[in-house]
């Protein structure tokens, strides 16, 4: 395996445990955490491995996506419980 491959599977991880730190800390589920993380900034910036920023944790890059692109949450709606 070499090294693009093994850059390109770290992202997926990345990516993935992100949407799912997005989702646990909005209370939303997967698929629409994965909506929002997909039109961010942030998914662009570690596609391109932008300031390095692929090597931060997903749970500070999840903080940082809440913090810094508050408006991709503005029609967040919380699924509501089973009654």
């Amino acid at each position: 395996m070499n090294s693009t491959n093994l850059l390109l599977i770290h992202h997926q991880l990345l990516e993935e445990d992100i949407v799912k730190q997005v989702a646990k800390l909005k209370n939303i589920d997967l698929r629409q955490a994965l909506g929002i993380y997909y039109k961010s900034r942030l998914a662009k910036q570690i596609e391109e491995g932008t300031y390095g920023i692929d090597c931060m944790s997903p749970e500070w890059l999840a903080q940082d996506l809440l913090e810094n692109e508050p408006e991709l949450f503005s029609d967040c709606t919380i699924p509501q419980k089973d009654r």
